[in-house]
């Protein structure tokens, strides 16, 4: 739901009634276009969200937290300069715009003054903006003279509000009964709520269009002509009860309104109902971007090793012709008083063959035989050199590419951006996110991201989310603690807590189809599944992340299934 007037003059309304005579304590930027004000009302400490992102701006409560940027912007120092402290006397919305204004009285030891902050939710053309006496103090989002806008957004500038749309006000009457009339003319086969809503949106200011639908779908639940609407339309606007409620779809918030709709789920506040929606969305997209760019970084490093390890392969495929060139080097020594000067070829006995064949041997005719039979050596033993070289990198970049290839696995395993926090650690170490190790070494030392975790039939069953959480799911856990792998494919550290005993096979049974779930077979049907004590499990010294070696295992076969309803975590 775009912030529209409508669900603006609602929320402002519930703001105002819970914010007015409280009193800033602390002012933050969390992002470009975000800032946190925490208010005291009296009673408690409430956070004041005011996003300007162009497709969630909004001025509402929330109860998520949000890391600060580590160095305050110059409009956020701006802010704690003049409103830190100062008492909100009032919330308001401008007339029927998507603008709001926040009249504060601030005090100094020296003076007071009231300063007005206005919040513009206008899509991509959001800003906040601080002023005094009409006149700038500072913007979000700054412009000047040179900058092809309709107003000047500068400190020392006197501040002008935004234009308004060039659509009727829900208060015209005789404006609307006009456009209803003329609508009407070109619509001889009748009309529907989607005709009637596009209407509504493009031509009546401060809708957005799933208000404007749930406008007409009311309307023309109990009226059959247009003649009404405008009444209606006004009666809706000025007075519609604020009733807030989210839509859900699969268990998350999808879009809010103010007032009660079909599906829609009651909210104690529209501020609940707006906190909800937003932090899901934001919360989305931002482990969206995360994973984008850990899978980009790893499917970078994943062609680069792949083309070296083709590189190496060919390289040694031709360090195998390495005995062809001996057996030359040996007939052409042997033969030396049949090659004559200058010859390009000679055919020679080869003494190699069992079948008793010729050799075709090229020569350099610009050199003696004797040179061109050396020449053969020299090339013999620089390929074997290069073999004894290869064949160890060879493997050296193998395993390289299937840690590669378990890195991007677990990324696409990933269920949120705490999945994310660990594989990123493993970038950094493969050099491919740079860090500023000084800010690094003042960062406080994070809690490790925990084990996916369930409970089943009294057993717990944890899960690791990466190579780095497999490492540590293998160091945490007990000798005689089952722990489990998908056979072949890339997948997650899976161990059942062992109480002491014989695990029953109802539980063996559970847990492959978990680790074949978080496996790179998660599409597949049947999965082999290895599973064994986890004394049999050891790590190789200096070995990748995730990387072990196992014996005496058996193997399930398995359906992959994530078993939400049993998960914990």
């Amino acid at each position: 739901m775009p912030q529209d007037a409508f669900h603006i003059r609602r929320s402002t309304a519930e703001l105002s009634s819970l914010l007015t005579g409280g009193k800033i304590n602390r002012i933050s930027q969390v992002s470009k276009d975000e800032l946190t004000f925490i208010i005291y009302t009296g009673k408690s400490a409430v956070k004041l969200i005011i996003s300007a992102n162009a497709t969630n701006c909004r001025v509402c409560l929330s109860n998520t937290e949000k890391t600060p940027l580590p160095v305050a912007p110059n409009f956020c120092m701006l802010l704690r300069k003049h409103l830190q402290g100062a008492e909100i006397l009032s919330i308001r919305q401008l007339g029927f715009e998507r603008i709001v204004e926040i009249t504060l009285l601030c005090t100094s030891d020296f003076s007071q003054s009231k300063r007005v902050l206005y919040c513009e939710l206008m899509g991509k053309y959001s800003n906040v903006v601080l002023t005094e006496n009409g006149i700038i103090l500072g913007a979000l989002k700054t412009s000047s003279l040179l900058d092809d806008t309709h107003r000047v957004l500068l400190a020392g500038a006197k501040y002008e509000l935004p234009q308004p749309q060039d659509k009727l006000s829900h208060t015209d009457k005789a404006g609307l009964s006009v456009l209803f009339d003329n609508f009407l003319q070109n619509r001889a086969d009748g009309y529907d709520v989607d005709a009637l809503s596009k209407l509504l949106f493009e031509n009546v200011a401060g809708l957005a269009l799933p208000t404007c639908r749930q406008i007409a779908f009311r309307y023309l639940q109990t009226h059959d002509s247009l003649q009404n609407l405008p009444a209606f339309l006004l009666e809706f606007c000025e007075n519609e009860p604020c009733l807030p409620c989210l839509i859900m779809q699969d268990g998350t918030p999808c879009d809010f309104f103010a007032f009660p709709v079909e599906h829609g789920v009651q909210t104690p506040s529209l501020c609940k109902a707006e906190d909800d929606y937003y932090t899901y969305k934001e919360t989305s997209k931002d482990f969206a971007d995360k994973k984008r760019k850990l899978q980009s970084l790893a499917q970078g490093l994943r062609k680069k090793t792949a083309k070296r390890l083709q590189d190496t392969a060919d390289k040694l495929r031709e360090a195998q012709k390495a005995d062809e060139y001996r057996i030359k080097g040996e007939l052409l020594t042997a033969n030396l008083y049949a090659v004559k000067d200058g010859q390009r070829t000679v055919e020679l006995v080869n003494w190699y063959d069992e079948n008793g064949g010729t050799l075709q041997v090229a020569l350099d005719p610009t050199i003696s035989p004797s040179k061109n039979a050396q020449r053969y050596f020299k090339t013999y033993n620089k390929l074997k050199r290069a073999k004894e070289v290869l064949s160890p990198r060879l493997r050296a970049d193998e395993e390289e590419l299937s840690y590669v290839d378990s890195v991007l696995s677990s990324i696409a395993l990933a269920e949120r951006a705490d999945d994310l926090t660990e594989i990123r650690e493993e970038l950094v170490l493969l050099g491919l996110i740079k860090t500023d190790e000084k800010k690094a070494k003042k960062q406080k030392k994070e809690t490790p991201v925990p084990f996916r975790r369930y409970e089943f039939m009294g057993y717990t069953v944890l899960v690791g989310r990466n190579n780095v959480q497999n490492d540590r799911l293998l160091k945490e856990v007990s000798a005689n603690d089952i722990w489990l792998h998908v056979q072949k494919y890339h997948s997650s550290h899976v161990v059942i807590i062992n109480k002491g005993g014989q695990v029953r096979d109802e539980i063996i049974k559970f847990a492959c189809e978990i680790c074949a779930y978080y496996s790179q077979g998660q599409k597949g049907d049947k999965i082999p599944v290895d599973y064994c004590p986890r004394k049999f499990v050891k790590k190789p010294n200096r070995s990748k992340a995730g990387f072990v070696v196992y014996t005496d295992y058996k193997t399930a076969l398995a359906k992959p299934c994530a078993h939400e309803e049993y998960r914990v975590d």
